[in-house]
């Protein structure tokens, strides 16, 4: 999604994402024979109107927005730190209940996303990697950090709603509520229908809203008109594999099982993308690197060890 910013909005860009992708899904559900690919009671599209809001245009909305003000890979650590927000609702909500097991997985989790994304320039003082260049390169980047806000405090400049990180925040946390909501959505309607649904609403709100924010259709349609072949096979990948067929699995499991368990799986995304780079990209691993990916495999294996989940009576009891 990164370079496809430059020729579209953030929010037309998270509309292109979801359109496609519900539109796909929905007829994948009618020709496989899923039951109520239209949901038939106005329950039913109410929640799915609300998991749209939240999981559909929120979450696509922030993420498209901190895309442009962030770095990939600080992104990547917000938004995939988001089971530790899905651990908290669903322990509150379903009695989702992890033992001490399962809570140490999900911080040393974080710990691995943070080694995995650790800018080089950070890690490495010349050619030799030590943890003195680590630390003097950390204090370096804070205190640099610290001046420039407060040069831009002091300028009146800066604002929370121009920071990427906000928006990454915000969008880990409608990702965080969309993945509880789902348990409420399916009790209405099949899961996969009403996940191609809220994708559908959620690009048509985002469409909407990127049209009224632009002030001109035209403008917009200008913008579009500058895609390339490769923004285009781009969006094609984001929209159909990376919407379709991972929103559709994903809120499938979603439905049954621990929810927490489900959500660490998203730990997993920098591994592929570090190891897709190192495949295809000819991009190098740095020790550091393949460390934090070992600790983010043993995240994950703790929190999905069934020695990880306490007995659910508090669910059962609300269920």
């Amino acid at each position: 999604m990164k370079p496809v910013t430059a020729h579209t909005t953030p929010l037309m860009l998270g509309a292109m994402r979801l359109l496609p992708a519900g539109l796909a899904l929905l007829g994948w559900a009618a020709a496989t024979g899923r039951q109520q690919v239209v949901p038939k009671t106005a329950v039913a599209w109410a929640w799915i109107a609300a998991f749209a809001l939240v999981d559909g245009a929120a979450f696509q909305g922030f993420l498209a927005e901190g895309l442009q003000r962030t770095s990939a890979g600080l992104g990547s650590v917000i938004i995939d730190s988001q089971p530790l927000s899905v651990a908290v609702l669903a322990a509150l909500l379903f009695g989702e209940a992890l033992s001490g097991l399962g809570v140490a997985g999900l911080f040393i989790g974080v710990a691995g996303l943070l080694l995995l994304e650790v800018p080089q320039e950070l890690l490495f003082q010349g050619s030799t990697a030590s943890l003195g260049g680590l630390v003097a390169g950390v204090e370096a980047g804070v205190e640099r950090g610290l001046a420039a806000a407060a040069a831009a405090g002091s300028s009146g400049s800066w604002s929370l709603l121009e920071s990427g990180e906000f928006y990454m925040l915000l969008a880990a946390q409608s990702m965080a509520v969309g993945t509880v909501m789902v348990r409420w959505v399916t009790k209405h309607s099949d899961p996969v229908a009403a996940t191609a649904w809220h994708m559908v609403l959620g690009g048509v709100m985002l469409a909407g809203a990127a049209v009224a924010a632009d002030g001109s259709s035209g403008d917009l349609a200008g913008r579009l008109a500058q895609f390339s072949s490769s923004d285009a096979l781009a969006m094609a990948y984001v929209s159909l594999l990376g919407g379709a067929a991972s929103y559709g699995i994903f809120f499938y499991e979603a439905t049954h099982g621990s929810l927490t368990a489900i959500s660490s799986l998203t730990f997993l995304t920098p591994m592929f993308a570090a190891g897709a780079g190192y495949m295809f990209l000819g991009e190098t691993l740095t020790p550091v690197q393949l460390t934090g990916a070992a600790i983010t495999l043993a995240a994950v294996f703790m929190i999905n060890t069934p020695a990880s989940h306490k007995p659910r009576e508090a669910a059962a009891k609300k269920d």
